[in-house]
């Protein structure tokens, strides 16, 4: 396994032991709601040890773009471009979901 990284405009933090995947779906009904510039704003504020990549069908059309972040197996739906930097300070590098953007079938909200 090699450990080259891209160059990244976020500080370098103590990386988890299991490095991240960001699985953008690429298939029909997520390509007309825009997947392919959430894929791109992904791709364009790459983040040392993780990955992001164009996927097929994750099953869950009509909720997209969706976007899976493994192994944490979290899913977020209707992401937007302008979204991606929010998914990435907070999910990727701060180690926190963002409950507004989860995709309520695999996570529902608590209630109060």
């Amino acid at each position: 396994m090699s450990n080259i990284t891209q160059p990244s405009n976020f500080p370098i933090i103590d990386q988890p032991s299991s490095a991240k995947c960001v699985q953008v779906c690429q298939n029909r009904t997520c390509k007309k709601q825009g997947a392919l510039k959430v894929l791109a704003a992904f791709m364009a504020l790459p983040i040392p040890g993780v990955t992001v990549t164009a996927s097929s069908c994750l099953g869950q059309c009509g909720n997209g773009p969706m976007v899976l972040i493994l192994p944490d197996m979290v899913w977020y739906s209707g992401v937007q471009p302008d979204e991606v930097f929010l998914l990435i300070e907070e999910h990727l590098l701060g180690g926190q979901r963002v409950e507004q953007m989860l995709y309520y079938r695999f996570h529902p909200q608590k209630s109060n």
